[in-house]
């Protein structure tokens, strides 16, 4: 006899059916991942989203994302599992007081952090992830001032990196990175003296203090597999963890943050196995942006984008 199709069997056959690619974030929960032809954070979705041969883009991940992903392929159909998927940065930063900001302030430079939305990166002049910011911020002529939007933890840590001096700062925080408190990192290396301290860049600065290693979220991967250490405290979203537990023989503990006593992002956690097989059917929830706006927003990206 056979077995009823799975959930997951569906979304493949949809998948086939759609011509569609399913891209995933590392915070998305794992049975996702495990279906995802690309898992990984902001700039390498970003990249991948444009280098495939099909029609439909399945976007796991939250609403900005998929509308990076939908300026990069507008003769595409971009659907996301949950429409409510946003994100607390995204909220901290409206597009009426950039406006504003940029007609009081035109010589600045608008950099803005992927985690915007696509009105907001229509504003900007180039766009920047966790993984390329310093690098971003660094190629822009030393003289001209800099607005760096919405993230403050990481706009304080790129501003110490490159040492810019002129560089003003939005005060937008991710609601899991900048509630974790230095006091549980030093209570998880109490428990864990050998474990090597990894941080994302959007945790406050008394957290990256402790940190061994601080990267976006694939650089923190990418460390700890080629670290010699076998045991390592993780200061970013759990949902990391389905990636770095491939990495055989090492221990990963994970700190809760203020707000949940957990490390997990509510907007992320939105999207479920049936959500996902729903959109591919129905083909909603689908991003759809007007041709203006993705033009406009298409010029800081590709501006990011060409950064090596």
């Amino acid at each position: 006899m056979l077995s009823a199709p799975t959930i997951a069997d569906e979304i493949l056959d949809l998948k086939k059916q759609r011509r569609a690619i399913l891209l995933a974030h590392h915070y998305q929960e794992p049975e996702i991942q495990e279906l995802a032809d690309v898992v990984g954070d902001s700039l390498e979705l970003a990249r991948k989203a444009r280098e495939f041969e099909g029609d439909v883009i399945a976007f796991c991940g939250v609403w900005f994302m998929a509308e990076t992903a939908k300026v990069l392929n507008p003769n595409r159909v971009v659907v996301v599992p949950d429409r409510a998927a946003s994100c607390s940065l995204v909220d901290a930063c409206p597009v009426e007081p950039v406006r504003e900001f940029r007609r009081r302030n035109p010589d600045h430079v608008v950099v803005s952090y992927i985690n915007t939305s696509i009105e907001v990166k229509a504003e900007s002049d180039i766009l920047c992830t966790s993984r390329n910011a310093v690098k971003i911020v660094n190629s822009i002529p030393v003289k001209k001032p800099v607005l760096f939007l919405p993230d403050r933890n990481l706009g304080n840590y790129v501003k110490k990196q490159t040492g810019r001096e002129n560089m003003q700062i939005w005060q937008g925080t991710c609601i899991v990175h900048a509630t974790f408190p230095a006091r549980r990192v030093v209570e998880a290396k109490t428990e864990h003296p050998e474990a090597k301290v990894v941080a994302h860049p959007e945790c406050p600065e008394s957290v990256l203090q402790l940190a061994d290693f601080i990267g976006s979220t694939s650089a923190l991967i990418e460390w700890c597999a080629a670290s010699h250490a076998r045991e390592f405290i993780v200061m970013t979203e759990s949902g990391i963890n389905h990636s770095l537990s491939k990495l055989a023989g090492k221990r990963f503990y994970f700190v809760a943050n203020e707000n949940c006593n957990c490390s997990e992002c509510p907007y992320m956690k939105l999207n479920t196995l049936d959500k996902l097989r729903d959109c591919l059917t129905d083909l909603e929830p689908r991003v759809e942006l007007s041709a203006e706006i993705m033009q406009r927003a298409l010029l800081p990206l590709e501006r990011m984008l060409a950064v090596k």
